[in-house]
Order: structure tokens, then C-alpha cells, then sequence
């Protein structure tokens, strides 16, 4: 039988795909753009030692800085989002290498911009904000930077640190070549014999085939290549958390940790306690794991027997209109204008849909200035219809914040990124709940619940220890061979899933198919992120209207006060383990609805 064919990007219909031409018309437009921001370069480097001269030359210097920002914007968007339409054409590639380039010389260029703020005497600065009010918008900005005045080096030291940006992107770009273009996967066998093909955007939708030949074979298909490259991958991986420790170094942290949350003004004790409410609630998740393995009706669970769900017979698959008008019902509780604001991204043209050949996977929510573009890969599963509300989530909260907060404030830092997402992920949720009422589809949609817990809540924290410990090896001069990644990804994997899980060998080679490990510490906030998207979501539901307010003022404040200060506005108190510890209650107590439901 004939294997499904993935199209090329021209075969896929245009209102498929996202309206990158409002970025650049052509990209004859974007290379003359590009050209006219080389002109920044001469123009930041005539602040050079002048920042502290005069309240109008540092607000001149601001204000520039603003607009290179802007004008960067839709260079690298346009860049990147062309890139990752089609992974393999050469040229988006060098268009992505050569505006890199160009930021990494204007770091360079403004690499006094720090040295000059902090130089700058608490008085003389106090006197330039009475003497130009307009100055006092950029205040936050500036005391941020001199908050962090221990971890600045000096004007030359920094200028090599700016430099040093591109080769820093290395590891990263190494990966996703490797990943996206390069790996090619054998075909999977069913138990008809017939061949379906595997790729990061099928793999998923395999693994959750009820057919569990099919399941192993795209398993062990997948998990042979990277076996192939498992070196190559270590080396990757150990590059990149060497170049974050070198970092970490030269700006004195004691950690890659504490220097990769203090961007984001959280502090390592969150992440610590992450992990360790997790830890102390280990005990509903061997429950669920057990629960998985008597309702598949298996003597033993595998790795590859994680996704199919366990409530057979209720196959739920959904056109992609099917899903825009399901999410529209779900998020209403959002208010009408957050359902316009998703309307105007369904029709024009935020969104690009399908697969095609060569085009990056998973999906992503891209928070242009001019407006979101959001990458999706679907496929008209369940899943795909949470990744769709996912995405909006992050495509709203991006166009919130840009549309009401100064160009200095509307860039969200990553600790508050996946709040937005997974919060309409638990509304998606509780509106499909609400609407059925057949046991079978109410069981199925609990494990799918139950899923998102073990996915975000458990998964993302394992890889979020993962990620830590890598990176302690590191700094205590450890090697991080493939051997003793696999190791470590093995042992963590037995401790999260618990004894009724039969860890199979090649999920130890799970780690070097993660992108995320090259984010330098993002997961965890999915962790967090979803712990906070439970509670603000069950508010919402139970007080509405000011609940409501409370949470359309955190998705329109950008960056304009830290990410803890923002999500206790809201109502949420992530410096406490309360959130993610009311979050696995709920899991135990939807374990125990799934375990009556199959009774």
C-alpha cells in the first residue's frame, strides 16, 4: 500500500499559511531593510561615553534603542518564520545567519550601555529624571540594569562577552539542523504491514494509535536514529551548557542557574521547589501509571504505550474549522473582546496550519510586533486542538502587551510565557467536560486531563532536573558523555513513572530529540506555568468578571513589573509551593473520577 505523502510548502493552499507578507512584501524588501539597520551600528557608537553627559542625550540613546528594537523585530521574524517554513532552502538560513550577525555587532557596538548606566552617580541620575520627565519611562529598565551591577564587567569585557554571541548560538543551531533537516526515520510497520511514516510531526499521532505493533515500531524506529548519533548529540548538548557556564562565569554567578533566572528576576529557590513538591508527589503519579497499565490491559507498560488512550473506541479527530469553533465556545469565559482578538488571528492570517516537507516541527506562537505568527503542525487530533488554544494563548498575551505596553515593556520574560497558553488549555478542558455526558467520551477526556498533569506537570519538571543536573556535572568537571547522559535520563525517568513502568533502554536517548535543553532553563516555567494555568483558570470559572479583569491585566503587562509581582496581580502566588501542590491534589482527585469511570 501506498505511504502517505507529506506536500511540498507550494502545495499547501494559502489561507493555510501564516501572512508572512506583512512583515516584507518580498524578500528583495527584507534585504533592503536589512541593509538600511546597518546604519544603526555608526549611530549607537556615537553615545559611546556619553550616556551620563545630559538627561536628552540618555533619552536621545533610549529612544534609539526603541527603535532598532522595532526595526529588529520584523528582520528576524521574517528571517526565521521564512527559515522554518522550509528548514532545507539554503538561503533563509543565511538570511537568519546574517541579521544575527548584524545584532551581534550592534551588542558590540552598544556594549558601553551597561558600564555607562552604572557609572552613572545615583544623584546625577535622580536629577536627570526631574530634569526630563519623559526620561522616567525608561526608570524600571534602568534600575534593572543596575540592580545587576556585581555581574557587569567592564566596557572591553563586555564588548568580547557581545561578540562572543553568535558562536554562543552554535549549539542550538547545530541542533536544529540536525534534528529538523538532517534525521531522516525508517517507515513504521502496523500489524497489517502497512507503512506510515515518521517524522517529528506524525511520531506523536503514532504513538497514540491504538495499535500497539504500530506503536513500538515507530518507537523503535525513532529511537534507532537517534542511537545512531547519540555522540554527536552528547557533544551538542555538552557544548551548549559549557558556553552557559562560561557565561555564568565570567559575569560571577555561582551557578548557570542563578545566572539564567536572574534575567528574569526569579529566584533559584522557585525552581528548587519545583522540583521537590514533584518529588513529594510522586505517589499520584505511580497511581496513574498503575491505573494506565490495568486500563490498556497489559501485563507490563512501556514507554511506548504512554500516549494511546486509555478509553478505547472514542477516536476523536477534528477538522482545523472544527477546532477554531471549539475554542471559541471553550475561551468564552475570556470575555467577547479576548474572542475577537482570537477571530482576528483565525482569519488573517497568524496562523500557518499543516506539515509540510522540510518544515520545522512542533509548534510555537511567535509574538511579532505587527502580530503573532503562530507555527502549528496539524493534524486533526484532540491534541492538536489543545496545541491550537495553546498558541492563541501565547499569540493573545504577546498582542496584549505590545498593544498596551511602551516598546521598552512589552516583551513578557519566559517564567510568565506559558501561563497564558496553559490556561486556555485547562478552559479547553473544563468546557469539554461541561458538554459531555457520554461516560466512555468523559472517560476519555479525563485521561487526556490526566495526560496534560503527567505531560507538563511531571514530564517537563523531570526534564527540568535533567537540565540541572547536566549542567551541575558540568561545573563540577564532569564529563557528559552519551554514556552518562543516557545514565542519568534512565534513572530520573524509574524514579518519576515508579514501578509499574518498564523503562525501556531506548527512552535513555530521549534528551537528544529535546530543543528545549538548548532554551537554558525554560522548562521548568512549563511546570510552573501549567501550576499557575490551573489555579487562574478554576478562578476564572468560579468569580468571573473580576477574575477576568485581574487576568487581562497580567496578559497586557509585558514586562512593566516582575513575573512573580504580575501573576500574584492575577491571583496566583508562584514563590509558594501551594499552586503546584493544589495542582497534583487535583490529579489525584481526577484519577480517582478515571478509576470509578472504568470500574
Amino acid at each position: 500500500m501506498e505511504t502517505m505523502q507529506i506536500p511540498a510548502r507550494a502545495e499547501v493552499a494559502a489561507q493555510d499559511k501564516w501572512a508572512i507578507h506583512d512583515l516584507f512584501a518580498t524578500d528583495d524588501d527584507w534585504r533592503a531593510a536589512l541593509a538600511a539597520a546597518k546604519e544603526y551600528v555608526p549611530r549607537v557608537q556615537a553615545f559611546r561615553g556619553r550616556l551620563g553627559e545630559s538627561a536628552q542625550t540618555l533619552l536621545d540613546y533610549l529612544r534609539l534603542d526603541d527603535e532598532i528594537s522595532l526595526a529588529f523585530d520584523a528582520l528576524v521574524h521574517y528571517a526565521q518564520r521564512k527559515s522554518d517554513e522550509d528548514t532545507r532552502v539554503a538561503a533563509y538560513q543565511e538570511m537568519v545567519s546574517q541579521v544575527m550577525r548584524l545584532a551581534v555587532e550592534l551588542q558590540s557596538a552598544a556594549a558601553f550601555q551597561t558600564p555607562e548606566l552604572l557609572a552613572i552617580p545615583d544623584d546625577t541620575l535622580e536629577g536627570f529624571y526631574q530634569a526630563e520627565p519623559d526620561l522616567t519611562l525608561y526608570r524600571l529598565n534602568i534600575d534593572r540594569v543596575r540592580r545587576r551591577r556585581e555581574h557587569v564587567l567592564s566596557d572591553k569585557e563586555e564588548a568580547l562577552l557581545a561578540a562572543a554571541g553568535e558562536m554562543a548560538a552554535a549549539p542550538d543551531d547545530v541542533f536544529s539542523m540536525l534534528n529538523d533537516a538532517d534525521l531522516k526515520f525508517p517507515d513504521a510497520t502496523d500489524k497489517d504491514g502497512v507503512m506510515h511514516p515518521v517524522t517529528h510531526g506524525t511520531y506523536i499521532p503514532l504513538m497514540q494509535s491504538y495499535d500497539r505493533v504500530l506503536r513500538k515500531s515507530a518507537f523503535d524506529s525513532l529511537y534507532s536514529v537517534y542511537g545512531q548519533f547519540r555522540n554527536t548529540a552528547a557533544s551538542i548538548l555538552s557544548a551548549q551548557v559549557k558556553q552557559l557556564l562560561f557565561f555564568a562565569n565570567a559575569r560571577k554567578y555561582p551557578s548557570t542557574l542563578a545566572a539564567a533566572l536572574d534575567g528574569t528576576e526569579v529566584d533559584p529557590a522557585i525552581y528548587h521547589n519545583l522540583i521537590d513538591a514533584v518529588h513529594r508527589s510522586f505517589q499520584p503519579m505511580y497511581r496513574y501509571v498503575a491505573l494506565r497499565r490495568r486500563a490498556l490491559g497489559l501485563d507490563e507498560l512501556h514507554m511506548y504505550d504512554l500516549y494511546v488512550p486509555v478509553v478505547e473506541g472514542v477516536e476523536m479527530k477534528f477538522t482545523f474549522e472544527e477546532a477554531k469553533e471549539i475554542a471559541l465556545k471553550a475561551l468564552a469565559p475570556l470575555g467577547e473582546d479576548y474572542l475577537n482578538l482570537l477571530r482576528e488571528g483565525f482569519s488573517n492570517g497568524w496562523i500557518d496550519v499543516y506539515e509540510n516537507q522540510g518544515k520545522r516541527s512542533g509548534a510555537y506562537s511567535a509574538g511579532a510586533r505587527v502580530h503573532p505568527f503562530v507555527l502549528l503542525n496539524f493534524k486533526g487530533t484532540l491534541d492538536d486542538v489543545f496545541t491550537l488554544v495553546h498558541e492563541m494563548g501565547h499569540a493573545v498575551h504577546s498582542y496584549l502587551s505590545n498593544q498596551h505596553q511602551p516598546t521598552a515593556y512589552q516583551d513578557y520574560v519566559i517564567f510568565v510565557a506559558e501561563v497564558a497558553s496553559t490556561c486556555n488549555e485547562a478552559l479547553l478542558m473544563e468546557y469539554l467536560l461541561s458538554v459531555t455526558t457520554d461516560k466512555k467520551q468523559r472517560a476519555y477526556l479525563i485521561n487526556h486531563f490526566l495526560e496534560q498533569f503527567r505531560g507538563t506537570l511531571y514530564r517537563q519538571t523531570m526534564f527540568a532536573e535533567f537540565e540541572l543536573r547536566v549542567n551541575e556535572m558540568t561545573q563540577r568537571g564532569e564529563g557528559t558523555t552519551a554514556e552518562a547522559l543516557c545514565a542519568l535520563y534512565k534513572d530520573l525517568n524509574v524514579q518519576y513513572f515508579g514501578p509499574d513502568m518498564v523503562v525501556d533502554d531506548e527512552i535513555a536517548l530521549e534528551w537528544a530529540r529535546i530543543p528545549h535543553f538548548y532554551y537554558d532553563y525554560y522548562v521548568y516555567q512549563y511546570a510552573t506555568g501549567y501550576a499557575a494555568a490551573i489555579a487562574l483558570s478554576r478562578r476564572i470559572l468560579r468569580e468571573g468578571k473580576s477574575a477576568v479583569r485581574d487576568y487581562i491585566g497580567f496578559l497586557t503587562g509585558g514586562c512593566s513589573a516582575d513575573p512573580v509581582t504580575l501573576l500574584r496581580g492575577a491571583g496566583v502566588d508562584m514563590a509558594s509551593p501551594a499552586p503546584v501542590e493544589d495542582a497534583t491534589k487535583l490529579f489525584d482527585e481526577l484519577i480517582g473520577e478515571m478509576e470509578a469511570l472504568l470500574a
